[in-house]
């Protein structure tokens, strides 16, 4: 990855072409999502396939469809033979759709036409400081989700593909083994909590988040196997959490709201919770300037989206301490999630 300092220390970088490749990235974006959406890579699991082949399955033009997959080859997804003939690559494979780390169902909810709308539409967001989403659509996205729940499927699939993605560098990174019992707030459909259970067998939890949410995740829940150690709560939590945890964890809860919303959160979960309880934040921490991170687009897709945003250490400690807990520690991973840690105070 080229870096600010690099590309301004270097004389020997094709600047213009290095701009013509960033400004293309919507090229890669929906090419992927293509890929993602036919299936291309469940239908390569098993071998190679020609592109008619392929056309043939998805029910797509071939002549159309062999372009997109050979450029797709050129960046590493999928590989191309001889006779137009395309096999999976290492990174292709994680477009497949059960496979522990999938990016499947991430890769299709990024690319989906009313999402890229709304991206289409930041220029409002950067002249009015108003939300492009709430502008395209005139409602906030969680009016939105409620009336199209084909869409708040396809969102939800795409927060757990994120999430298992990111599952081994939360689990190596954070010593579960104390807690006895976890409340996941805001859970989702609960791969979050079965994956700390199922690699915790002695620790119990609460999985909380709204009812048709949590509707859906007791399947998820079976099939780790962690069922009878895992309880399944609807509610609200802008109204009242679950209490009796002795941690308490929220992942990519927080930065979906601004600073209020998101102390009202906080202060409920604060309510609920023991003195000395730890609560666990799963977010991205922005970093110092001029340092590249995921944080920062991710940033402007709570920008875009809605009111949330992400933060830097300093305004979590001071959002946090609002809603009286103490930050005491930040454990930076190497994955799109940093995990931090607070106590009830």
């Amino acid at each position: 990855m080229f870096t600010t300092e690099s590309i301004n220390q270097s004389n020997q970088i094709d600047l213009p072409a290095i701009l013509l490749q960033m400004s293309n990235g919507t090229f890669v974006t929906q090419t992927i999502y293509v890929a993602a959406k036919l299936g291309i890579a469940d239908l390569l699991k098993d071998g190679a396939k020609s592109s008619d082949e392929l056309a043939t399955l998805t029910d797509v033009d071939a002549e159309s469809l062999y372009p997109m997959l050979r450029t797709l080859s050129s960046i590493g997804i999928f590989a191309e033979g001889e006779n137009q003939q395309f096999q999976l690559t290492p990174l292709a494979e994680y477009l497949q759709t059960d496979i522990p780390g999938s990016m499947r169902a991430f890769a299709m909810f990024i690319g989906e036409p009313w999402h890229l709308q709304v991206w289409g539409d930041i220029l409002h967001s950067v002249k009015t400081g108003k939300i492009a989403f709430e502008n395209v659509y005139g409602m906030e996205i969680s009016q939105y989700l409620t009336q199209h729940p084909e869409v708040a499927e396809i969102v939800n699939k795409g927060m757990t593909s994120l999430t298992s993605s990111l599952m081994p560098a939360v689990l190596a990174s954070y010593n579960f083994s104390p807690i006895s019992k976890i409340v996941d707030v805001g859970g989702g459909h609960g791969l979050l909590i079965a994956e700390i259970l199922k690699a915790n067998p002695t620790i119990k939890g609460i999985l909380f988040d709204q009812p048709p949410v949590v509707k859906e995740a007791r399947h998820l829940i079976e099939a780790k196997g962690v069922e009878k150690r895992c309880e399944i709560v609807g509610g609200n939590f802008f109204e009242s959490v679950p209490s009796g945890g002795d941690a308490y964890i929220l992942k990519s809860v927080i930065h979906d709201w601004d600073a209020e919303r998101a102390q009202t959160i906080l202060k409920n979960c604060h309510q609920a919770m023991a003195e000395n309880t730890k609560l666990l934040l799963l977010e991205k921490v922005i970093p110092p300037v001029n340092q590249p991170s995921m944080s920062q687009w991710l940033d402007l897709e709570m920008f875009v989206m809605g009111a949330g945003r992400e933060r830097t250490e300093i305004e979590y400690r001071e959002l946090l301490a609002a809603a009286g807990f103490m930050l005491t520690k930040v454990i930076y991973t190497q994955s799109p999630i940093d995990i931090i840690e607070a106590v009830k105070v």
